[in-house]
């Protein structure tokens, strides 16, 4: 039954100098390397200084796992036979958009033109996690009830509370400056995939967009490919949290799809009520409260993520994920990457000072989503 759930993971990735701990727009001299060993799996995107890599179509969690920790393990081999280093991280603490590198490609160029500083400014990292479902309706409805967990999901991965050098307050500063970008947020929900249909259509004979890949909401039925894409996350640091949140995100479907086959009733919230989650989510993280909605009321973040892991439990042996949702439990323990930055910002960096470079205050947390970068890749030939 649960067949058709398959997994796709997109990682966008820092490239860094380890020593400057600075961006460094030199995707070019991975590029080549990767792509005579990964294909299409490992491609540019518009800065030069991020390298990003994909799955291939994963049957199950664990297919998943053992494509996504090779891709990492690669990647940052070619990396440093260049003298460099990839981090998993949504924001870098200082480097500047203004000096990074926008890669020649002609459809970058078209963003660009279009968009002007909104694209060019555009210097944040993020996670894709694609969900199969064969059908078009299913697709939406699917959607429709998938949106309200979206908060809950984007507080368990925040990695990204600096910004040009400075403290932002937030977790997931990278949610803050992508909504710069048009047709980003929380979708609205819609009666049919007709009806989605047509508000795309609409958009392109208004010439608005050329195709639906210029939607960038935070969760959007794929314009090419059977699938739903959540796009609502920072990329977590270390793979494991990663592989735990696409196992989150396949159970959800799963789940509502059951629901649906029942004719169970999930209701629909407007995407405004949804989106003041997103807020406390990127501002608080997990440490913030979040607003149960059904109920009306504040809960702790927590909380209402081990709501959603009971809610998605009956279905998580069916998916053989067990293990990786547990690791769910880990993460609201020992904290997202944006709280580890943060602890290692104020453990160790507000103690260094350096007239000449003032980001060296920062120096000790890209040491430290370097190391977590690599955690739990085993080694391997290629």
């Amino acid at each position: 039954m649960f067949d058709q759930f398959t997994l796709g993971i997109e990682e966008e990735f820092q490239i860094v100098d380890p020593h400057t701990r600075e961006l460094k727009s030199h995707v070019s001299e991975i590029l080549d390397e990767g792509k005579m060993l990964l294909g299409e799996q490992v491609k540019p995107e518009m800065i030069q200084s991020m390298i990003e890599v994909g799955t291939g179509i994963c049957a199950n969690i664990q297919e998943a796992r053992e494509d996504i920790t090779k891709l990492r393990y690669i990647i940052s081999s070619l990396a440093r036979n260049k003298g460099l280093e990839i981090i998993a991280a949504s924001t870098h603490p200082f480097s500047k958009w203004s000096e990074q590198k926008i890669f020649e490609d002609e459809r970058y160029e078209v963003i660009v033109e279009e968009l002007k500083m909104v694209a060019r400014s555009l210097l944040i990292f993020g996670l894709h996690v694609h969900v199969g479902i064969e059908s078009l309706e299913r697709r939406i409805q699917i959607m429709n009830a998938a949106r309200y967990f979206l908060p809950h999901v984007l507080a368990l991965t925040t990695s990204s509370p600096f910004w040009l050098g400075h403290e932002t307050g937030l977790k997931s500063y990278r949610s803050e400056v992508f909504k710069k970008f048009p047709r980003t947020d929380i979708p609205d929900h819609f009666e049919s995939y007709s009806q989605y249909e047509n508000y795309v259509n609409l958009l392109i004979s208004m010439n608005c967009i050329d195709n639906a890949k210029k939607i960038y909401w935070d969760l959007r039925p794929h314009p090419f490919f059977p699938t739903l894409e959540f796009r609502i996350c920072d990329i977590p640091t270390r793979v494991d949290d990663t592989i735990a949140v696409a196992a989150l995100f396949q159970a959800i479907v799963a789940k509502l799809h059951v629901m649906i086959d029942k004719n169970w009733g999930f209701r629909l919230y407007h995407r405004r009520l949804i989106q003041e989650n997103k807020w406390r989510a990127i501002r608080y993280g997990l440490d913030g409260n979040l607003l149960d909605l059904g109920k009306q009321k504040e809960v702790p973040a927590r909380d209402l993520i081990r709501e959603l892991l009971d809610f998605v439990d009956d279905v998580v042996d069916d998916l053989d994920s067990r293990k990786e949702i547990e690791h769910i439990n880990k993460i609201l323990e020992r904290g997202t990457s944006a709280d580890e930055q943060f602890r290692v910002y104020k453990e160790l960096g507000e103690k260094l000072h350096d007239d000449k470079d003032p980001n060296v205050k920062f120096y000790p947390v890209v040491d430290m989503l370097i190391k977590n970068t690599l955690e739990s890749v085993p080694e391997r030939g290629f």
